[in-house]
């Protein structure tokens, strides 16, 4: 898959491109049926909140011999559709996966993320400079009622904010600060919902400011990220890094692999 110089353009404008179900409704099933295969693990890297503890968060399904390891979301995270859009996104052909995520937002309980950027948990992992992207790819439907992601266009460009502490959900994270966010608002575009059907796919800077809303549907809504650093801005060491999980040190450049996920590849 190759990007046209007008998406490359306005990646470097808005902050992110929307490619609508880039992915097959047969690629969706299998991903599907390895989420539910990785909810069922009992890890750290599955992390769960409310009454019935139901999972928000999974890790590192792009990785080999790890609990939550994924043949299918592996090759997907490789593939042309992700990986050489990742490349051309950063001018770059040598990146490697910082981390993936799978955020599962469970009927009525599901809760919020607040604005953030991702590249300042990155920058206290040890990474120096915001040549970082996110893939994403809605495995459900996404709307504003069942809490989909949203982004302020154009935000990337002002840089790193100062940001606050937040542990009012199950996963922990720095967020901006609500008078710093409303002057965001007044400054930059009004925010883009990420909608669309299974299968559609985002990609977005480390430093472009996002969200999402409680999910109030009756239905579960998933979504996978993959995120991309580019190998030559690999992180320093750090005193009391975080889990491998959430800070790869798999530095080993990433090669372009299958297009087609195949229910083969569970076996791989």
């Amino acid at each position: 898959m190759e990007l046209s110089s007008k998406q490359i353009e306005q990646f470097n404008k808005d902050g992110y491109i929307i490619f609508p179900e880039l992915f097959t409704s047969d690629e969706i099933e299998i991903f599907k049926n390895e989420v539910d295969r990785v909810s069922k693990i009992r890890s750290e890297m599955v992390v769960r909140e409310g009454e019935d503890e139901a999972v928000k968060i999974m890790f590192q399904l792009h990785e080999e011999n790890v609990e939550t390891a994924s043949p299918p979301f592996r090759t997907a995270a490789r593939s042309p559709r992700i990986l050489r859009t990742a490349q051309q996104c950063l001018g770059d052909e040598e990146l490697y996966l910082h981390h993936s995520k799978l955020n599962m937002k469970s009927a009525i309980e599901g809760s919020a993320w607040p604005w953030h950027q991702d590249f300042h948990s990155w920058h206290l992992d040890g990474i120096k400079q915001p040549d970082m992207v996110t893939v994403t790819v809605v495995l459900t439907e996404a709307s504003p009622i069942n809490g989909c992601m949203y982004v302020l266009p154009g935000s990337h460009k002002q840089g790193r904010s100062s940001p606050r502490w937040d542990d009012s959900t199950a996963y922990k994270l720095w967020v901006a600060k609500t008078p710093d966010m409303k002057e965001y608002m007044k400054k930059f575009p009004a925010p883009v919902p990420i909608t669309g059907g299974a299968g559609t796919t985002a990609i977005f800077h480390c430093n472009l400011l996002h969200a999402s809303g409680h999910n109030l549907s009756s239905e579960d809504r998933w979504q996978i990220f993959f995120c991309f650093n580019k190998c030559s801005n690999r992180p320093v060491d750090v005193e009391s890094p975080r889990p491998e999980y959430v800070r790869s040190t798999n530095w080993r450049p990433l090669q372009i692999g299958p297009n087609l996920i195949t229910i083969d590849q569970r076996k791989l």
